[in-house]
């Protein structure tokens, strides 16, 4: 198996980096998206997030496969999170192995960007002053 594409309430960087990491592989790209503490010059207290997920992981998958199909990927974990998330905690991790580290590089921020515009996860942000739902997805 060359890939690894999840959703769960936990999930950790050296998770990806343990999937990824192959003797064929001398590039490894891992992308870390971790809660900000400030967003728009108001303090963050907590973020929620929530998906469709069957939809979502279909997305997550066709991202995964464009990368090893047509980038050059050997191997490419792509984690995310639902649930509820504070300042500092990780909700989404991308790690990318390939043989050079230009394709690794290219492929992992293809993933993230992607990832941002298709996969239907929703995030709420918590304000000491009130919440919104931010960055709609299809």
């Amino acid at each position: 198996m060359n890939k690894l594409v999840r959703i769960d309430t936990h999930i950790t960087v050296q998770q990806a980096l343990d999937f990824v990491e192959a003797p064929d592989c001398g590039g490894v790209v891992i992308f870390s998206g971790n809660v900000r503490n400030v967003t728009q010059q108001k303090k963050v207290t907590k973020l929620f997030f929530e998906c469709y997920e069957p939809m979502a992981l279909l997305e997550m998958e066709k991202i995964a496969n464009h990368t090893i199909e047509k980038m050059g990927v050997k191997r490419i974990a792509i984690l995310h999170i639902t649930g509820e998330k504070l300042p500092g905690e990780t909700v989404v991790v991308i790690a990318v192995a390939a043989p050079h580290r230009a394709a690794a590089f290219d492929a992992c921020e293809y993933a993230i960007d992607t990832l941002k515009e298709t996969v239907p996860i929703w995030k709420k942000e918590y304000f000491e002053d009130g919440e919104v739902w931010v960055a709609a997805h299809p």
